[in-house]
């Protein structure tokens, strides 16, 4: 505890003398002293030599070694595997991604993945011994703590896969498995939107829906690891009033975006815009045309109801919109006017500031907290 404490602080102090460290963190100089000579021999910090003095013994600097290794963020998507190669500071040395088309079972995930880490850390010139964690977001519901995939419904035949186990018989590697969302949340609340924010939710809308819940700093998985599943809410319009794991679930069938798409399609017939993306049509809502804000109004309404009922459960302070139909602007704003309605269960809004990266953040930030755990208890 002492290590992790000290570690922490030297990040975010960094570089600082010993006797800084005794004062910021309140414990006593030899216990400091002897961690961070633990901290040393682990090569997780590095001595600067002596800094300025302010009238009397220049004291010794020591610095967090961000050399000391690298980790890889991976995510997992419907149709693409994106990678990471970062420092133990998380400043990303390089990226990798490719389509998973033709390529989905969790045998060819694990060699596409294997394969472009080997050109990560070969274009980057990085010994292959020097990867220390890999972290990994998955589309679906993930037993973290036993590393399997539950059901993946965007990853055909996904089910009951223990794809941490695969990873690391085939990377040789330690390796941590979240979902993907819940990954996101990890992102947002290290770099992102709910960097400092204790109870927030992200709340990601694309294809599928899904939601990252953070309580008292700390993500929560509920007593099956399912917490989160908002996709499936029941709300006003919904044609599914059952849970089915292996379909869409209502509030994805009303305002996911392949549902948007489709009331679109519904409502321009033969039209040349009848093509236009979910975030498009909200685009073209914001100009003015009447169609395409009936749509986002009926949208924004479905959200709300969604967002209000999450707000009154959880009483979190900020709801983080992302995915790629959550990040639309005119979809926020038409959103919070309809939360303003609320005297209370009125989060305050926002969109994902790290975008479609919160996921590989979030994924090098699970693979930097395993170094950490795995190099301390050494």
């Amino acid at each position: 505890m002492n290590a992790r404490q000290l570690l922490a602080l030297l990040r975010a102090n960094n570089p600082c003398s010993r006797a800084d460290l005794v004062r910021l963190s309140g414990l006593s100089a030899p216990t400091v002293s002897s961690t961070i000579d633990h901290l040393e021999r682990k090569q997780l910090v590095s001595r600067l030599g002596p800094g300025s003095s302010n009238g009397g013994r220049r004291p010794d600097m020591i610095a967090f070694n961000p050399s000391r290794g690298v980790v890889a963020g991976v995510d997992l998507g419907g149709s693409t595997v994106r990678l990471a190669v970062a420092d133990l500071d998380g400043k990303i040395q390089g990226r990798w991604s490719v389509s998973t088309r033709g390529n989905k079972t969790p045998e060819k995930i694990i060699e596409l993945i294997h394969s472009g880490l080997q050109k990560l850390l070969h274009q980057a010139e990085i010994p292959k011994e020097k990867l220390l964690a890999v972290g990994l977001g998955a589309p679906g519901i993930t037993d973290v703590e036993a590393g399997i995939v539950v059901t993946a419904p965007n990853l055909s035949g996904w089910q009951n896969v223990p794809l941490r186990d695969l990873l690391e018989s085939k990377l040789r590697t330690p390796a941590v498995v979240e979902n993907d969302v819940n990954v996101g949340a990890i992102g947002e609340h290290w770099v992102g939107s709910a960097r400092g924010i204790a109870n927030f939710v992200f709340l990601a809308i694309g294809t599928g829906i899904g939601a990252g819940i953070f309580i008292n700093g700390h993500l929560y998985h509920g007593s099956t690891c399912a917490a989160g599943e908002v996709g499936y809410l029941i709300v006003p319009g919904a044609q599914l009033p059952h849970i089915d794991g292996d379909k869409p679930g209502a509030l994805e069938n009303t305002i996911g975006g392949k549902a948007i798409e489709r009331k679109w399609r519904g409502m321009c017939e033969e039209s040349s815009d009848a093509s236009l993306r979910a975030t498009e049509i909200f685009e073209l809502a914001a100009q003015g045309q009447s169609q395409a804000r009936k749509l986002l109004d009926s949208s924004a309404q479905i959200l709300g109801y969604a967002i209000t009922n999450i707000a009154l459960l959880l009483n979190t302070s900020l709801i983080v919109l992302g995915g790629s139909v959550g990040t639309s602007e005119p979809l926020l704003r038409a959103t919070r006017g309809i939360l303003e309605r609320n005297d209370f269960a009125r989060p305050q809004l926002a969109i994902s500031h790290l975008g479609p990266d919160a996921q590989l953040h979030g994924a090098i930030r699970l693979a930097l907290d395993r170094v950490e755990a795995s190099i301390l208890l050494l």
